[in-house]
């Protein structure tokens, strides 16, 4: 395993160091390992960083030792680490701010440039909700996407059944360490995905079992797609955290209505009556809004700037595809692009002299 990925895995260890706080400190230091050998009164600069936090920092020993111990199991029992700055972190998960700064893999990477949809519902399904996560999953078999979920009873183990039926990725977000999987009674379908799919967690291997861990996992499963479906779901629980979050992520968000006396009706009548979800009553309806294509062609961004691609360079041309369509913070910028701040401030600087992007109030930017 290389060095760096130590103290990457060390960083993530590091008391009063938060994802949003962490990806701060590599923004300004430019690495992981770069984070640890700052001294106090630079950390104490970055945006998060107080003196307990900097203090943690500059006393590494404990968490290093730790991440030694870690690294060492994932080496010995095929755990991939995928830290937010890799190439083969899932590139829709690393657009949302609350991002896990590290993930625990198994099984396959995260498949790039393909269709992707979170399917979540109730623990106590209906035998009509099944029927309707087999028959939207098979819809959508030829449009070959991920199918995620959670690996829970009810909808979601049923939404990975179909996905294997149906030879399609897919991929669980647990919320216990990587060698546990819960429910046990799911032990035999998870194995399976990992032939073609795979399992992730943020948390450490062996670490305790704590219910609260399950709606933070939920804005992973929302995170990780294009799209989430709610099949069935109740007043409240685990399956509307996940959509009112792929909500607040921009991304779309569908539900199957039910019967008004169904209980677990009664969330996806709201989410719909609300405007948070649209309406679906096939797969086709979810092909159909997504504009996905049975022959489809790896698409390449051209954004909107009036500039072309050999106008500018690699670097300059990245930072234009990540701003399209949207304003961003310098912070935010710097994280998605994996640049440091500095490097970035002299990018952005040149790219408004190129009249291509514009500064806006509170250290935003966007493009022209």
């Amino acid at each position: 395993m290389p060095a760096h990925k130590l103290y990457q895995l060390a960083l993530t260890l590091t008391p009063r160091i938060g994802h949003t706080t962490l990806k701060s400190l590599i923004s300004y230091c430019g690495s992981a390992q770069a984070v640890f050998d700052t001294p106090k009164g630079k950390l104490l600069k970055v945006p998060g960083v107080g003196p307990q936090a900097a203090q943690s920092i500059l006393q590494p020993a404990k968490a290093l030792k730790k991440a030694e111990e870690i690294l060492e199991y994932t080496q010995k029992n095929e755990v991939n680490l995928y830290f937010y700055t890799d190439t083969d972190y899932p590139d829709y998960l690393k657009q949302i701010f609350d991002a896990p700064a590290l993930l625990y893999g198994k099984g396959n990477n995260y498949p790039k440039g393909r269709y992707s949809i979170s399917i979540v519902g109730t623990r106590n399904a209906t035998a009509e909700g099944k029927q309707n996560v087999q028959s939207i999953i098979k819809a959508l078999a030829p449009y070959n996407p991920v199918i995620v979920s959670g690996l829970a009873y009810g909808i979601d183990v049923e939404a990975h059944k179909a996905a294997l039926e149906c030879k399609l990725p897919t991929f669980a977000v647990m919320a216990t360490g990587i060698e546990k999987v819960y429910p046990e009674l799911h032990t035999k379908i998870a194995h399976k995905m990992l032939e073609h799919g795979g399992l992730f967690t943020e948390y450490q291997p062996f670490s305790k079992m704590d219910p609260g861990r399950f709606p933070a996992r939920n804005r992973i499963i929302a995170g990780l797609t294009q799209a989430t479906l709610v099949v069935e779901a109740g007043k409240k629980g685990g399956a509307l955290i996940t959509a009112y979050l792929a909500r607040d992520y921009n991304r779309e968000v569908f539900a199957v209505p039910g019967n008004l006396k169904n209980e677990f009706s009664v969330g996806c009548n709201h989410i719909i009556k609300t405007n948070v979800a649209q309406l679906i009553s096939g797969g086709e309806d979810i092909a159909y809004f997504l504009g996905w294509e049975t022959d489809r062609k790896p698409a390449t961004a051209m954004p909107v700037t009036g500039i072309s691609q050999n106008e500018v360079s690699a670097e300059e041309w990245k930072l234009i595809e990540l701003m399209q369509g949207k304003e961003l913070h310098i912070d935010e910028l710097s994280w998605r692009s994996q640049m440091p701040v500095s490097k970035l401030a002299a990018l952005l600087l040149g790219l408004e002299f190129k009249n291509v992007v514009v500064a806006l109030p509170g250290k935003k930017y966007a493009l022209k």
